[in-house]
């Protein structure tokens, strides 16, 4: 059933839900901490004993976010003529009163203002999670792993225009609206263009959607800032699902993604994409990945995981709410798995991609940053931009060791020791850690440690490498040779900060 919000619906619905304080902050405070987690692990008992006594609230959390079933008089006084919200596709009669049809459920962000507590107050339409439907086709995930760790991830600066490309149920869309003039989404699923319709209606947010393939629907248009989190599943060439399949064997769709996304960005303008790619026998990851980026790109790609063929393959049937003993379930494992064994694939990483289109010589950088996060990653990619800016208007060693730096505020230098061979502790190295962000970890000796050390933005870089120079007795020109290309990827980093 697709939704299909009127123009008086979608205000009334929404006022409903504000006079409730169905909000992300009105259902965690009406849950409490604990059944909120519960929640969170798929553990809905807790969550439905916090809604006993709670009014039109506890009705309306249990109607659309816990899928119990509630009385017509009860729907009515919450949420208005039921009847409205049948033909509107929201809900559905049964035996045992109104149940959800669709998943309808408040989500926020934190860059809401403080003078206004329902400014960050959104309302996320996708299909229900049962078992049944999330095995259709076309079905519309909501705000999931992904959706959440790309958004966290997202440059958030002011733009002109911005692109949600495959918008599915319109997440990012809706943080896009809150720093860019104009918001561009599309998809190629009938189904997800019209969830998102519904997530942009109730939310009062305005959204140019656009239904077609790929860059298909905005071929003739440029962005300052694209977004995706395409269908990056690799495999063989099928679509058993629309949000994750591509239809092109292994990361084919990725990789001919990023070789046209220059052409819908305007100079300077920046993409930022969730990927999959594959580790392949005798091949070089970061190399082949590379040979997908197209000319005149800066770029940033960032592996937070590589998993093995059997994980991958478990954890997207899983994902698809598969009983992975069931024949038809094996009957898919065995097929993906053959793929990539005749493929020679050892193991498929995921990551961030950033790219930048721009005049001058591009900077690549491939890394892996395993682990958790501790910090969302968009604040990092916007000072990876201007970073990368910065070290290009600084090329030349000259303009390097003219700089002033200063070490990060969150920096510290961690010393550490072995066992000795006669007994006691023998030190053993020493290392720059980054206390925000990525956590960056960069090795140093005495002779950086030193240097790292009188980076306070007073002297010049060639002043303190001098001083170095001279108190460690070292050869000047070797000080330089050594110091200059640790400085560039501390500045990129993050860990020295222009002055």
């Amino acid at each position: 059933m697709l939704p299909r919000l009127s123009s008086g619906l979608a205000p009334r619905l929404r006022g409903f839900f504000l006079d409730h304080d169905y909000t992300p902050g009105g259902v965690h405070a009406l849950l409490g901490a604990q059944a909120h987690a519960a929640l969170s692990r798929g553990e809905p008992e807790a969550a439905f004993r916090a809604t006993r006594g709670a009014g039109e609230l506890g009705v309306i959390v249990r109607l659309l976010l816990l899928g119990g079933a509630e009385p017509e008089p009860a729907v009515a006084a919450a949420l208005g003529h039921p009847s409205d919200l049948v033909a509107a596709g929201l809900l559905r009669e049964t035996p045992d009163g109104l149940v959800a049809a669709l998943d309808v459920r408040p989500y926020g962000d934190d860059a809401g203002s403080d003078s206004d507590p329902y400014e960050d107050a959104w309302w996320v339409v996708s299909d229900l999670e049962t078992p049944a439907v999330r095995q259709q086709r076309d079905h519309v995930t909501g705000a999931g792993g992904a959706s959440v760790t790309l958004a966290a991830a997202t440059v958030r600066r002011r733009v002109t225009g911005l692109l949600d490309l495959g918008t599915g149920c319109g997440i990012q869309a809706l943080h896009a609206s809150r720093h860019a003039g104009v918001v561009v989404a599309t998809d190629v699923a009938p189904r997800a263009l019209a969830m998102a319709a519904a997530t942009f209606a109730l939310s009062d947010v305005d959204v140019e959607l656009l239904a077609g393939q790929w860059l298909e629907p905005v071929a003739d248009r440029e962005f300052d800032q694209i977004v995706s989190n395409p269908p990056f599943v690799p495999g063989p060439a099928r679509v058993d699902y629309i949000y994750r399949d591509s239809g092109q064997a292994g990361d084919a769709a990725l990789a001919a993604l990023l070789r046209k996304l220059p052409s819908v960005l305007v100079p300077g303008g920046f993409a930022q994409l969730l990927g999959s790619w594959l580790h392949v026998l005798g091949e070089n990851w970061p190399d082949r990945v590379c040979e997908w980026l197209p000319p005149g790109c800066d770029a940033w790609i960032l592996q937070r995981e590589v998993v093995d063929p059997a994980m991958h393959v478990g954890t997207w049937q899983r994902d698809a709410g598969l009983d992975l003993d069931s024949p038809q379930a094996r009957a898919q494992a065995s097929h993906w798995m053959d793929w990539m064994e005749r493929e020679r694939v050892e193991g498929i990483g995921f990551g961030h991609i950033l790219l930048r289109r721009t005049d001058a010589a591009p900077t690549v950088v491939v890394e892996d940053l395993p682990g958790e996060l501790a910090d969302p990653l968009g604040g990092e990619a916007a000072g990876w931009l201007d970073r990368v800016e910065w070290l290009r208007a600084h090329s030349s060693d000259e303009a390097l060791l003219a700089a002033r730096l200063a070490l990060s505020p969150t920096a510290v230098l961690e010393r550490y020791s072995t066992p000795g061979t006669e007994g006691g502790w023998a030190d053993a190295g020493a290392a720059l850690v980054r206390g925000d962000g990525p956590r960056w970890r960069h090795e140093v000796d005495e002779p950086a440690a030193a240097l790292l050390a009188g980076c306070r933005g007073e002297l010049p870089l060639s002043e303190l490498i001098a001083l170095v120079s001279l108190g460690h007795d070292r050869p000047h020109d070797a000080v330089v040779a050594a110091a200059l290309p640790a400085v560039r990827e501390l500045v990129r980093h993050g860990v020295l900060l222009p002055v």
